[in-house]
């Protein structure tokens, strides 16, 4: 005989491994993956704004607010400052004087009488300004870019709710 362990007489028993569902391959291939990419898909999805129309919310159109005030190729409206002569803030014994003449490039003519109604103001605050400045700060194209920026600035948180378009350098002397 071939096999020793195995008699004539006797059954053969053959132990049959259930098959114990899914192993931890079919698990994550057959379940957990899709699930991953359902969830990322829905995600996307939502994050685009696909899902806005099924989940009810309504689309906020911001509205372009035409600035009806300004026409496309109007002329331009200038309004001139009174010239204004500062010391400037120096640390030394001599003394430093900025003379400066300032053009105001308005939104549209209507907006003159309001202007003049406030250049007290308007003055006020460029003298406040200039007067802090130094030597130093009005050197090169960039000091005078900041200059003009915040002087835009100051000119129309004084003159609102009329809207300056620009500040306008005619004249500046440094001495």
């Amino acid at each position: 005989m071939a096999d020793e362990s195995v008699r004539e007489g006797e059954d053969l028993e053959v132990e049959a491994r259930p098959k114990g569902g899914a192993s931890g391959k079919k698990i994550v291939l057959f379940f957990i993956l899709p699930l991953l990419l359902i969830i990322g898909g829905g995600a996307g999805a939502y994050f685009t704004g696909l899902l806005d129309s099924l989940l009810g919310k309504e689309e906020v159109q911001e509205e372009v607010v035409a600035e009806e005030t300004i026409p496309a190729n109007g002329p331009a409206v200038f309004y001139d400052v009174p010239e204004l002569l500062v010391n400037l803030s120096s640390s030394g014994s001599k003394n430093h004087f900025l003379k400066i003449t300032i053009s105001l490039e308005l939104a549209v003519a209507t907006d003159v009488p309001a202007v003049e109604a406030v250049m007290p103001r308007i003055v006020d605050n460029f003298q406040v300004y200039l007067r802090e400045l130094r030597i130093e700060d009005l050197s090169g194209s960039a000091g005078i870019q900041r200059l003009r920026e915040e002087l835009l600035l100051r000119v129309n948180a004084a003159a609102a709710p009329v809207k300056i378009k620009d500040v306008l350098f005619q004249e500046m002397l440094v001495q």
